[in-house]
C-alpha cells in the first residue's frame, strides 16, 4: 500500500503539538503566523479571551500602501539579519515577511502590546518566518 505523506497534515500535527505548550495571554499575547505561497500573515492573539488584537498581512491594502513603495523599510539592516536567512536578505519575498512583520508590531503596539509570545505556526525558524520575527523585533516588539 501506498502511503502519502502531506506536507501541510505534517505541519499542522507540529503546529498542534506546539500550540499545547504555547498560549496567549492578556499580558503576552500571541503572535501567530501563516505563510502561504504569495503572501504572509501575522495575528496577535489573546487565547484567554479568544480575541484578535491586531493583523497584519502582505495582501493588506494599508501594507500596499505604507511599505510595498518606500525603499527604506524595504531594507533589511545587515547588523540584524539573523543566521537563519542571512544569503535571503535579498528575496522580494524575505522583504515582504520582514514589512508585515513591522506594521504587525506597529499595530500591537497601538494597541499597547510590547511583549509577545511567538507562534512560528508549525513551519521551520528560517527564511519568511524568520524573517517577520526579526522584522517585528527591530520595530519593537519584545519576544
Amino acid at each position: 500500500m501506498i502511503k502519502k505523506n502531506y506536507a501541510n497534515q505534517a505541519r499542522l500535527r507540529r503546529h498542534r503539538r506546539v500550540r499545547n505548550k504555547l498560549a496567549g495571554t492578556s499580558a503576552r499575547p500571541r503572535l501567530a503566523v501563516f505563510r502561504s505561497t504569495t503572501h504572509m500573515y501575522a495575528q496577535v492573539i489573546d487565547d484567554t479571551l479568544g480575541r484578535t488584537l491586531a493583523a497584519a498581512s502582505s495582501n493588506d491594502p494599508e501594507f500596499a500602501k505604507t511599505f510595498a513603495k518606500d525603499a527604506k523599510s524595504a531594507l533589511i539592516p545587515e547588523e540584524n539579519v539573523a543566521e537563519a536567512f542571512k544569503g535571503l536578505a535579498a528575496n522580494r519575498r524575505v522583504k515582504q515577511a520582514w514589512q508585515v512583520g513591522q506594521l504587525i508590531a506597529q499595530r500591537a503596539k497601538a494597541q499597547g502590546i510590547e511583549k509577545v509570545v511567538f507562534d512560528r505556526g508549525g513551519y521551520l525558524y528560517h527564511g519568511r518566518v524568520a524573517a517577520l520575527a526579526e522584522g517585528a523585533r527591530y520595530a519593537g516588539l519584545d519576544f
